[in-house]
């Protein structure tokens, strides 16, 4: 299949928590169906939650009790990998027919990832990513990603891969990405700016492959009846803006703002070959002769236990 329809859903984290947003996920199951798409993005951290303005009680050194309390609970709030969420979400897969890219905030030991899980129609949970670098204060409470989850799947839509938020960024992890042959980029995020916007379409226009980003929204403080320092009252902490774009950087389908809602577009992955006939960025374009990038996959554990038997 060459020609497909791919969706990004635009929802926000419920105040109420992870059950509550999964059930709104699963909502959408009529929509997904409806629409006939093979591949649905969601936002960064949509179950599990991005505690915007939260500072978890940490100054510059020192912590507060109440932030170990703060982490206690979004903690509880995030989800095993695998466990009965991913389940709920292999059974949405399968149901719509469509590979599902979900932002998540993955429980691993004591530790928080913010990951983006790849689902499958038929053979369930099949991937992750974890985010390699949180950006700013998200690294007190997100663990950093290694390079064994630079996660590409094969997908009905075409060859997948995802890069959480600023990740977009990383001008290294990008190249390491087009080189695994993305034809469909995945960018859960929760940026709202319009520098976004301008990020996407030179993502698309760079590693000449469709980009799918899919943006949480969050109503204002004052909906949500909390205070957050320096920000508005009235202004929403998240406005989304979800948006599809093609291999030459052209938008076909959003910026949604400030709504909830599946957001799709169709697309053909054959027209990637035309794309690429000027600029291939890890092909006739790489220069390997002047530049050269190392990537080093292999797992980075804490501890490693050798034993005597076989050396492992």
């Amino acid at each position: 299949m060459t020609q497909t329809t791919v969706a990004a859903l635009q929802i926000g984290s419920l105040p109420s928590g992870k059950a509550a947003t999964l059930d709104l996920i699963l909502s959408y199951e009529a929509a997904i169906i409806e629409a006939g798409t093979t591949l649905v993005v969601l936002p960064e951290a949509v179950l599990g939650g991005y505690p915007k303005g939260e500072i978890f009680g940490t100054r510059l050194g020192y912590r507060l009790p109440e932030g170990r309390d703060a982490f206690a609970a979004y903690f509880a709030n995030a989800i095993d990998v695998p466990g009965p969420e991913t389940e709920a979400l292999t059974g949405l897969s399968a149901r719509t027919g469509a590979t599902l890219v979900v932002g998540v905030i993955e429980r691993d030991g004591s530790s928080l990832y913010c990951s983006a899980l790849f689902l499958d129609p038929e053979q369930g949970l099949i991937g992750k990513h974890r985010k390699l670098m949180p950006t700013g204060t998200e690294r007190l409470i997100w663990a950093q990603g290694d390079g064994s989850t630079l996660t590409t799947v094969d997908t009905q839509a075409g060859t997948v891969g995802a890069a959480i938020c600023w990740e977009n960024h990383m001008p290294l992890l990008r190249t390491a990405m087009y080189a695994k042959g993305v034809e469909i980029w995945c960018a859960p995020t929760v940026d709202e700016r319009d520098v976004w916007q301008a990020s996407m379409r030179h993502i698309a226009h760079e590693g000449r492959c469709f980009v799918v980003s899919a943006c949480q929204i969050q109503p204002s403080p004052a909906e949500l009846g909390i205070e957050v320092p320096d920000w508005e009252n009235n202004r929403p902490l998240i406005r989304g803006g979800s948006l599809i774009v093609g291999p030459l950087g052209d938008v076909l389908a959003g910026p949604m703002r400030e709504q909830s809602g599946l957001l799709t577009a169709k697309v053909d992955t054959a027209q990637l070959v035309q794309a690429r006939y000027d600029f291939d960025v890890v092909g006739h374009y790489s220069r390997p002769d002047v530049f050269e990038l190392t990537v080093d996959e292999r797992p980075k554990r804490g501890v490693r236990f050798i034993n005597g038997d076989n050396g492992q």
